[in-house]
């Protein structure tokens, strides 16, 4: 596996490319002004306790006030059992309008609601991940082997216990890496957190007291690894900045970092902005020819699998099973390349042979294991229908670049022009009741009086006939086909 991270830098924005292979697997962006807030940390002050929810709402200086959960107030252990869990306290126990307490980002604000909170703060760095006021030390599921698990484990509880410090949970990337490398990690953590806990007790309630990297050294602290051959960086100042982190956190990888000095824009390379074009439309051709279907809405997300043109084999059967096979595939990558989240419905085409749906499953979950993000699948159902969750912590990519039709207001769809001029007809007939004029004048779409005088003059007639007034008719070129005003003369 050849991975490659691409960087593009400029004053407004941001964006970060990783390509496997070749082939765009997810894309990042941060712009000046609107950058998440996951992982930064904040002191809040509560505005209000629902014990209804057992959550409360904590203002942290941002535009809505924030949520905070009273099961995210609870720090549990991360290597326990579901049956070792604490219970859940009562949040009237633990909290009261106008407390103030230390509090972390752990989802962005999504859509209306506010960003969701925790008081179990967590700080990373490249090997480990600190967590204040716990004694516990873990290590990532990603790393597997078991001698190389107890290895890292007995490390870092040694030096967790001669620091006397907080709990530490291990990276996936300190996979093979000595005692030098994370104790340092733990050092710099230790520095960090103690900086954090000066400025929180000076800090005014609702304001911030620690912001994480920028996008661009977070991709270096939380991306790079053995698999990596490059990042390739378009902005001097950018690539400055990466080197002195590269230098103070990753001088193995210090020469992976090259700056892109050439005329073609570094998001061209490997079409990345295609594919996020791409990306942005409902639909996914697949090589044999057919096609996924994404349609997202603020409740989940559906994907339907189509066949297309596809009819390569002779067995109906066998067609079907190699369709959604390769649909897998497609839906893996789609997933993080549109950063999907929350739940997510596949409806693959039916199959009725029992091993082909068992073997499609299994496909699923290997193409997901390459899935940094957390996701739980469930079997296929008797519909055909296979439900998924996937963790999501900030907006997919298609809420971060686009926002609702203002023709459609984000429906999809707009009246047609023909329900459009029976609306009209009526209005007319109400306001011609309600008051007296002569005349009426109808401003409207040009699609929609073209079809008024085209097709409905006869109806025209008849209305005028039956109101006893005239009835005149005006385009305006800056209205939507849905938009439309009765004026009385």
């Amino acid at each position: 596996m050849s991975e490659e991270i691409l960087i593009n830098s400029t004053p407004s924005e941001a964006r970060v490319a990783l390509v496997e292979n070749g082939m765009l697997q997810e894309v990042w962006m941060e712009r000046a002004g609107h950058n998440g807030y996951i992982g930064n940390i904040y002191k809040g002050e509560v505005s209000r306790v629902l014990p209804g929810l057992q959550a409360a709402f904590v203002d942290i200086g941002l535009e809505r006030t924030a949520f905070l959960h009273a099961r995210d107030m609870v720090r549990q252990d991360p290597v326990a059992s579901a049956e070792e869990a604490q219970p859940e306290p009562l949040i009237s126990d633990l909290l009261r309008p106008g407390d103030h307490l230390i509090v972390q980002v752990i989802k962005d604000p999504l859509g209306s609601k506010g960003a969701r909170l925790t008081t179990n703060i967590s700080i990373p760095s490249r090997f480990l991940v600190m967590l204040p006021d716990c004694d516990v030390v873990g290590v990532s599921v990603r790393i597997e082997e078991e001698e190389e698990r107890a290895r890292l484990k007995e490390l870092v509880q040694r030096l967790h216990d001669e620091s006397q410090g907080h709990g530490h949970i291990v990276r996936t990337n300190a996979e093979g890496v000595n005692d030098f490398a994370l104790s340092a990690d733990m050092a710099y953590l230790n520095k960090v957190w103690h900086s954090i806990m000066e400025r929180a007790e000076c800090a005014a309630p609702a304001t911030s007291v620690f912001e994480d990297l920028s996008l661009p050294l977070r991709a270096l602290r939380d991306m790079m690894h053995e698999d990596v051959d490059r990042v390739r960086i378009d902005s001097p100042d950018t690539l400055e900045q990466a080197r002195e982190f590269a230098q103070r956190f990753l001088p193995d990888w210090l020469d992976r970092i090259e700056e892109y000095t050439a005329e073609r824009p570094i998001f061209d390379l490997f079409g990345v902005e295609d594919e996020i074009e791409h990306a942005l439309q409902p639909s996914v051709p697949l090589k044999s020819g057919g096609y996924l279907v994404f349609d997202q809405t603020e409740a989940m997300t559906t994907v339907d699998v189509n066949t297309g043109g596809f009819v390569g084999h002779r067995n109906v059967g066998e067609t079907i099973y190699k369709t959604n096979l390769e649909a897998v595939q497609a839906l893996a990558r789609q997933l993080r390349l549109r950063n999907l989240g929350g739940i997510i419905i596949i409806d693959f085409i039916d199959m009725a042979d029992e091993e082909h749906r068992r073997q499609l499953m299994r496909a699923l979950e290997r193409a997901l294991e390459r899935d940094p993000v957390k996701t739980s699948t469930t079997e296929i159902s008797a519909l055909g229908l296979v439900e998924m969750t996937r963790k999501r912590t900030t907006e997919s990519l298609e809420r971060r670049l686009c926002v609702p039709c203002p023709q459609c207001d984000g429906r999809g769809t707009i009246k047609s022009s023909e329900t459009v001029c029976l609306e009209i007809f009526r209005e007319i007939m109400r306001s011609s009741r309600q008051f007296e004029a002569s005349t009426l004048m109808v401003l409207a779409s040009s699609r929609v009086v073209e079809k008024i005088l085209d097709e409905q003059s006869s109806t025209v007639a008849e209305l005028e006939e039956l109101i006893g007034k005239s009835i005149r008719f005006q385009r305006e070129d800056q209205y939507a086909q849905e938009q439309y005003d009765v004026v009385l003369l």
